[in-house]
């Protein structure tokens, strides 16, 4: 429950967007579509985001996020309680003995994590993994199966896989393929739009994975040339931030693919640098390299990481799956 100070009387119970001034009923539906179903959200966005987002005047946002950062209770936390809440992280089985140990014990929810690396390298077999394992790693007693939202930008989904997989595993197939939501981005604008209208699908379905494979093709083919770069950053760093925002709310795992390029200035060593520039490296959460070795082998390298250090794991991309 939250007050605010308000010129008839010194303060006003607060629980509704609606409660907000210059916010209506027709104001506050756009808002929740949008993603703003709190007053916290209200008070942290920008006045002209959120006068975008509900499609009203930036002075009326201007005043209904003062009135929302007076409601809300803004303030520090303990670490300790920080830990408690890191209780329900929970943590996904790549398939692979090596490639877990690697991130720490799998890939993790409430987090982005990224993997980079040139084609074959094994960067879309892992989200086609992670897709099928999420559904008994993360299943819990009576509640719905864990679900997968699938955005491919690459059309490199393929649901003939998910059957070997689910296969290998001793899962129904069936019943694999109909906990796995797809959708395919025509362009950049196209998949910021699908996951800015997938939050009601988050809810209802209980996703708990989100795969885009890739996150920057369709900005790289959108977005060329200097002119466009500052553009194309902007609209990278919200889209992530989407991401990560359903992470946080859901509880939810990102698994994101990303393209690369070859940096002509590294004159030694490997050239191979990730598209997406400072956004996406300070976005991701785990960043990992995977790069091809002999036949069906793949060798992964943890680039970053907030608490595990830099390593290697060697795994195996077969019929099977993800494998050591």
């Amino acid at each position: 429950m939250s007050e605010r100070p308000t010129d008839g009387k010194k303060y006003e119970l607060l629980k509704e967007l609606e409660d907000l001034p210059g916010i209506g009923g027709v104001t506050g539906d756009k808002l929740r579509k949008a993603g703003y179903d709190a007053l916290s959200q209200i008070a942290a966005s920008t006045p002209h985001e959120l006068a975008e987002a509900g499609e009203f005047g930036v002075e009326a946002a201007k005043k209904a996020i003062e009135a929302a950062k007076d409601a809300v209770e803004t303030g520090f936390e303990t670490a300790d309680q920080l830990l408690e809440r890191r209780k329900a992280v929970k943590r996904i089985t790549t398939g692979s003995t090596a490639l877990d140990e690697l991130l720490g014990g799998g890939v993790e929810t409430q987090s982005i994590t990224e993997c980079f690396g040139k084609f074959s390298s094994g960067k879309s077999q892992v989200g086609f993994q992670l897709a099928v394992n999420v559904q008994f790693a993360l299943k819990e007693e009576d509640s719905p199966p864990p679900r997968v939202l699938f955005i491919d930008s690459e059309s490199t989904f393929r649901p003939e896989r998910i059957v070997q997989l689910a296969e290998a595993v001793g899962l129904d197939p069936d019943e694999t393929l109909k906990n796995i939501f797809v959708a395919r981005a025509e362009n950049s604008n196209h998949q910021i739009l699908l996951l800015e209208k997938a939050e009601e699908m988050i809810q209802k379905e209980n996703i708990r994975l989100i795969v885009m494979d890739s996150l920057t093709s369709q900005f790289r083919a959108d977005y060329i040339g200097r002119g466009a770069l500052s553009e194309r950053q902007q609209k990278l760093n919200k889209h992530v931030h989407t991401l990560q925002r359903y992470a946080d709310k859901y509880n939810a795992a990102i698994y994101i693919t990303n393209q690369v390029m070859d940096n002509p200035a590294i004159l030694f060593g490997d050239p191979t640098t990730p598209i997406g520039g400072h956004v996406l490296a300070h976005a991701a959460t785990y960043r990992v390299y995977l790069r091809k070795s002999k036949e069906t082998k793949r060798i992964a390298r943890l680039i970053d990481s907030p608490s595990l250090p830099e390593g290697e794991a060697i795994f195996k991309v077969t019929a099977k799956g993800i494998g050591d």
